[in-house]
């Protein structure tokens, strides 16, 4: 069985998410090892009214007390994209959850996180697992935010192929202007894109793993992976259930299981085939190589390049196992 970890001050966290079978993982992930100062909801997987409902819901089945704000029902530009070929009708299809007993707090996801990262100044890292339309809205209201807080950690985005389209990756392609203001903030930014996080991800015997504990949140989080498995091959020919999220939360965790390096990262608006599109200046990772003026870029993203998959899966499973 994992041993949590003990002593010293846990990392600082707020969850921006749409959830989402793998945002279901990383919040249960994120609570067990991080302080988790809030969860902010917003469009993405399905509706907000859907995202923000089993957010509240995932709560409930965990036994956990952490406020959830609701935000941004659609993006900057244009209207929402969901996933219900992937995630089903509901956001989480597949299993059923406890009804919530509680509702959101009365403040908007914009304003809490803005009120959270002024509360935790130089602290708090804000995962972002959804489109980013929360976030970019909350720069624009308070430019301060972009000193305040600690990092941004994204999952979005690929250094390779997409998924939504074959150049873009679904949370960046469901508000690309939102994620292009976010890349130039001047936040220090941790991404972790569809090149690592589709290799990374449960198996059927995983979920066997899960539901044969005997343990009543891993049973409910096997038959919502068992769906997702389920669906992940018939849209991608995967037998696997992509954790796509909690790559994002791991390596405030267990940091020697993702490996990065320093690039810039720009999104793509206008191109007709490549609209959300995270082009990723990879030259920089090559020594000797010699960039023109005209084309060197301030690096302004660590991007995730591999990950031990294995190890990071068990490392999920053995949490889950300790709830009840």
């Amino acid at each position: 069985m994992l041993a949590l970890r003990a002593g010293g001050a846990m990392t600082k966290v707020l969850i921006d998410c749409d959830p989402g079978h793998d945002d279901a993982v990383a919040l249960l992930f994120a609570a067990r090892h991080l302080e988790l100062v809030g969860i902010t909801t917003v469009h993405g997987n399905s509706t907000l009214d859907n995202t923000t409902r089993n957010a509240l819901a995932l709560l409930e089945l965990a036994g956990l007390e952490t406020a959830v704000a609701r935000g941004c029902a659609g993006p900057l530009v244009g209207s929402a994209t969901h996933a219900e070929h992937i995630h089903g009708s509901s956001g989480l299809d597949g299993a059923t959850l406890p009804q919530p007993t509680r509702q959101p707090v009365a403040a908007h996801a914009v304003d809490f996180i803005i009120d959270q990262a002024e509360r935790h100044r130089g602290e708090l890292v804000l995962a972002v697992i959804g489109p980013q339309t929360n976030l970019a809205m909350a720069l624009r209201r308070e430019p301060r935010l972009a000193g305040w807080l600690r990092e941004i950690t994204v999952m979005g985005g690929s250094t390779t192929t997409g998924n939504v389209t074959p150049a873009a990756e679904f949370n960046i392609y469901g508000d690309p202007e939102a994620a292009a203001a976010v890349f130039a903030s001047g936040i220090p930014i941790r991404m972790v894109g569809l090149n690592v996080t589709r290799r990374t991800g449960f198996a059927a015997a995983d979920v066997a793993r899960l539901r044969g504990s005997g343990r009543r949140v891993a049973a409910v989080i096997a038959d919502l992976l068992a769906f997702y498995l389920e669906r992940q091959r018939e849209a991608f020919r995967l037998d696997l259930a992509p954790m796509h999220d909690v790559c994002a939360i791991i390596p405030y965790v267990f940091p020697e299981l993702i490996r990065y390096g320093e690039t810039f990262v720009q999104v793509e608006l206008t191109g007709a085939a490549t609209r959300g599109m995270t082009v990723c200046d990879l030259r920089s990772l090559h020594p000797g190589t010699t960039l023109p003026a005209r084309l060197a870029k301030t690096c302004n993203a660590h991007v995730a390049l591999e990950a031990d998959s294995r190890l990071l899966i068990n490392r999920v499973i053995e949490t889950i196992l300790t709830y009840p």
